[in-house]
């Protein structure tokens, strides 16, 4: 990390909180706006609806139109997407640090002014359809939503497309209301980075940002996990199985979580990680293996997976286990080491800097409530040793599993 790099954090006058980190050596902008709106404040009826808004919440306002706002971000050269997660919807934004000013202008207007046109609702509503009908062509996604209920449970399980049902229940009525309940000041945390004056971009922020909807800090809550151990499959006539299963991990914000991400880049680091070089090279058992964790807010769940020969699935789903669970026993420094430089140099090369790391400030803000300073990550990993990992598989034993396959055949003596 550069030196001058320099973290702000704060709550606007607007509602709205804010951090910035300066890096006077970029040359870019970025900008991350959350909302603390999504998956789970949908009505089990209308699945689907957070991603909808989302989707059309940027095709119009009250004094533009579509393609308007299109020329708009066009014409200060600046790249903005949008995503819905299970508690929050996200809007990105990348220009030159000259256009800031109007980059947040235009988020404000789409945020506070959308127009959600009926043609633009139904193209999002046909194109969610279509998705979830493509997705029958994807085994390992369709494996990823089975998996999820019973990751879980019912509400932070959702999926962002809900179902074809759901889909076809949802209004043009139903999307304005969402944003009119969810969409506040006070329900957004924006973080900015790059070459920037702060205080001319809080400034930005608390102009534009002014007045909308309720003020009063509204933060994103807690939502318990719904764990449902045991092993389920889901019959599909493929040429290949997919397997699929999870375990309870530790959340973001827990000290062990770094030991959690060295652990995982040793099963799942690279080409050198166990999991590649034991079950895919050496025992030729698998077209594709992996292990990884994700973390709604303050929880943690740790996923291992691989697609095989319907007639190898037994033998692969036990040999995952059996590398997961020998690592207390025969985990080395080499492989220790190699796994600590590789998350490393992820944190430093990992896409265009600027972005990533005002990525990152937003992940620190919604988990942790406050920045956290590359070199506080890089530290923690660094920390790490052999017997924090072996005392971290002691302490959360892989007691509680959940399975879920897809494909022509069942596991047959599998023991999760």
């Amino acid at each position: 990390m550069e030196r001058s790099e320099t973290y702000h954090h704060r709550r606007l006058d607007c509602g709205i909180e804010f951090a910035a980190m300066e890096m006077p050596g970029r040359h870019t902008a970025a900008l991350n706006n959350r909302v603390a709106a999504g998956m789970v404040d949908e009505s089990e009826l209308l699945l689907g609806l957070g991603s909808i808004v989302e989707q059309t919440i940027s095709k119009g306002t009250a004094s533009k139109s579509a393609r308007d706002v299109s020329d708009a971000f066009d014409a200060i050269g600046a790249q903005s997407v949008g995503g819905v997660g299970r508690q929050s919807t996200v809007l990105r934004c990348g220009c030159l640090p000259d256009h800031l000013d109007q980059a947040i202008a235009l988020h404000a207007e789409i945020l506070r002014t959308p127009s959600f046109p009926q043609e633009y609702f139904d193209v999002a509503i046909q194109l969610a359809q279509q998705e979830l009908t493509a997705m029958e062509d994807d085994p390992q996604e369709l494996a990823s939503r089975l998996i999820a209920r019973n990751a879980y449970g019912p509400l932070l399980g959702r999926h962002e497309l809900g179902t074809k049902e759901t889909l076809g229940r949802i209004s043009r009525d139903d999307v304005v209301s969402f944003w009119k309940k969810n969409f506040s000041a006070g329900r957004m945390q924006i973080c900015v980075g790059g070459p920037i004056d702060v205080d001319a971009v809080a400034d930005a922020i608390d102009r534009h940002f002014q007045g909308f909807g309720d003020s009063k800090p509204a933060g994103i809550e807690n939502i318990p996990v719904e764990f449902s151990p045991g092993v389920r499959h889901q019959h599909k006539e493929l040429e290949q199985e997919h397997i699929l299963m999870c375990w309870p991990g530790v959340a973001a914000t827990d000290k062990e979580h770094p030991v959690e991400r060295v652990m995982l880049g040793i099963l799942s680091g690279g080409m050198s990680s166990r999991l590649f070089t034991e079950v895919r090279e050496k025992l030729g058992l698998v077209y594709w293996v992996g292990a990884w964790n994700e973390h709604p807010r303050g929880a943690g769940m740790m996923f291992a997976g691989a697609s095989t020969t319907p007639a190898r699935c037994d033998q692969t789903a036990r040999t995952l286990l059996r590398e997961i669970d020998r690592l207390a026993e025969d985990i080395t420094q080499e492989e220790l080491v190699r796994a600590k430089i590789g998350i490393t140099a992820k944190m430093q090369t990992h896409g265009d800097i600027t972005r990533a790391r005002v990525g990152e400030l937003s992940s620190d803000i919604y988990h942790h409530g406050r920045p956290r300073p590359a070199d506080e990550r890089k530290a923690e990993i660094e920390a790490v040793t052999i017997d924090d990992v072996r005392g971290y598989l002691a302490s959360h034993p892989r007691d509680q599993l959940c399975v879920q396959t897809l494909g022509p055949r069942p596991l047959e003596e599998f023991q999760a």
